[in-house]
């Protein structure tokens, strides 16, 4: 009898990991012709702010029109992502909150917010105050 509570108990781990695992990669972001749309204007904007960045060694991620632009990633281990603030009026933030990372300090047009991602995995992140009214979330795959 024990040890088909043992096995039983094993199996839904495995479901349970199974789950976790499907849920992770149902987490990255639909990129809809609208949100393409934005994104080449959010890359357009960035260069006519920055038209010399050197931007060796960092992924950046542009926000702008409550975009994360790209709104999916895939890093290896060690990678730094940039969150770039390319909007002319409105300020962000960064919150991988179901990593349990603490939300960026809120930044404004022309400011940026960094993360190193140190360990492989699905990290699905939000703006703090733009992902409920605006659904304004990214994802970031790390591999090792």
């Amino acid at each position: 009898m024990r040890l088909r509570t043992i096995a039983a108990a094993l199996m839904a781990g495995v479901y349970i990991l199974a789950a976790g695992a499907a849920l992770a990669a149902s987490a990255k972001i639909e990129v809809t012709e609208e949100r393409k749309r934005a994104c080449a204007k959010a890359d357009a904007r960035y260069k006519e702010i920055f038209p010399d960045a050197k931007d060796a060694g960092v992924v950046i991620v542009k926000l702008y029109r409550y975009n994360f632009c790209p709104p999916n990633l895939k890093v290896k281990v060690g990678t730094t992502v940039r969150w770039v603030n390319v909007d002319k009026r409105t300020s962000h933030s960064v919150w991988l909150e179901e990593s349990g990372v603490a939300e960026s300090e809120r930044f404004f047009p022309e400011e940026k917010f960094e993360f190193t991602f140190t360990s492989p995995g699905a990290f699905p992140y939000l703006c703090g105050p733009h992902w409920k009214d605006e659904d304004m979330r990214g994802f970031v795959e790390v591999t090792p």
